[in-house]
């Protein structure tokens, strides 16, 4: 079997590598801060994140694969092409819809990393799958090691950006999401060779070298577009960070509970809790648990709802997943930068507190009459 020659242009390479940098910091930051959003706004940030990750993880690959230089004219087939698009968007939207309306563990985690990385692997070998009048023929070990990586490298981004939604780890995020899918991309085309083929594939319209620059280039420029668009974000952040914090802390002030009903539902049943015999919330998908000294009820609310209703009557949030109210509060412990709130009674779990929320709810547990600080 007679492999063809191949090149690569430098000038592409470097700027593969920079539409996945661009892509994987637009998507990563549509999706900060979705915690206390209305349920369409989380919907339409993780479909625009998908399409940014997904169409960049497409892009990259074909910004690369542009310059590709065999001695042969080659084309590319329309359909495949789009499909391995579409591919790579639906899968980063899976794994993105795992971690925004699930509980976030470290398994879901994990598998929202393992998910990406599966797409990427898939995206390049459709996307491969689409050359005409030649034809890839992989080696073991580059598939092997392209697989290893994608993998291994998708986890480690996923847990860098999501076990602490800081502006840090979603930048240092972005870069180990560009280092994965740059890396997957050219570990397996170094064990990839090249033969002619005659014959050309009759699954869809052929495209020439110099319509996909086109379809790349304007995607392209709508990422480095919405890239421009979220940064604003990190830049206004300072100006505005003062005034959030005093509403922070305003918010989080341990004012009195009334005696709200909150819809619960018991043996199938429903029935009405008033918020003074409420431990806590937690979130529980599109729904909440509510603790009481009675047992665990089922509430219909989600837990934004539940904010925006429980906050202004007294709760406090202690962590994305918990509204807590104070008044039942037995003791507060915290064991270096994480917290938790135990209750009165033996069968009440602890209420976790975030790092974040640490000084807040320690200050509003502490203005309580009665409250001794530690």
């Amino acid at each position: 079997m007679d492999f063809l020659h191949v090149t690569h242009s430098n000038f592409l390479i470097v700027m593969a590598c920079v539409v996945a940098l661009v892509a994987g910091f637009t998507g990563l930051s549509l999706t900060r801060d979705l915690a206390s959003k209305p349920v369409f706004q989380k919907k339409a940030s993780v479909a625009l994140a998908s399409i940014a990750l997904g169409g960049g993880i497409w892009a990259m690959h074909f910004v690369a694969m542009l310059g590709l230089q065999m001695p042969i004219l080659f084309y590319y087939d329309a359909a495949i092409t789009l499909v391995s698009a579409l591919t790579a968007i639906l899968l980063v939207g899976a794994a993105l819809i795992l971690l925004h309306f699930a509980e976030r563990t470290p398994t879901i985690i994990t598998l929202a990393g393992v998910i990406v990385g599966v797409g990427i692997l898939v995206m390049h070998y459709i996307g491969m799958a689409g050359l005409e009048l030649c034809r890839a023929v992989y080696t073991a070990a580059g598939v092997g090691f392209s697989s290893v990586a994608a993998i291994a490298l998708c986890v480690l981004a996923f847990w860098v950006t999501y076990a602490n939604r800081t502006k840090r780890n979603i930048v240092l995020g972005t870069f180990c999401f560009a280092v994965a899918v740059s890396s997957v991309h050219f570990l397996a085309m170094a064990g990839t060779n090249f033969v002619a083929t005659p014959n050309v594939p009759d699954f869809g319209p052929t495209m020439s070298n110099e319509t996909l620059a086109l379809g790349v280039i304007f995607f392209s420029f709508m990422i480095f577009g919405a890239c421009l668009w979220v940064s604003v974000t990190y830049l206004v952040a300072p100006a505005t960070s003062r005034p959030a914090q005093e509403v922070e802390a305003q918010s989080t002030q341990a004012q009195p509970v009334t005696g709200l009903q909150i819809p619960c539902e018991r043996d199938g049943a429903k029935v009405f809790v008033r918020s003074d015999d409420v431990f806590f919330l937690r979130a529980d998908g599109h729904y909440t648990q509510a603790f009481t000294a009675e047992g665990q009820l089922f509430c219909a609310w989600p837990v934004t709802e539940a904010s925006k209703r429980l906050l202004p009557a007294g709760f406090l949030q202690t962590h994305r997943s918990y509204l807590v109210n104070p008044h039942h509060i037995a003791r507060f412990e915290r064991t270096k930068d994480k917290g938790q709130c135990i209750f009165e009674g033996r069968d009440i779990p602890a209420a976790p507190v975030s790092r974040a929320k640490l000084k807040p709810i320690q200050d509003a547990l502490a203005a309580q009459v009665g409250a001794i600080r530690a």
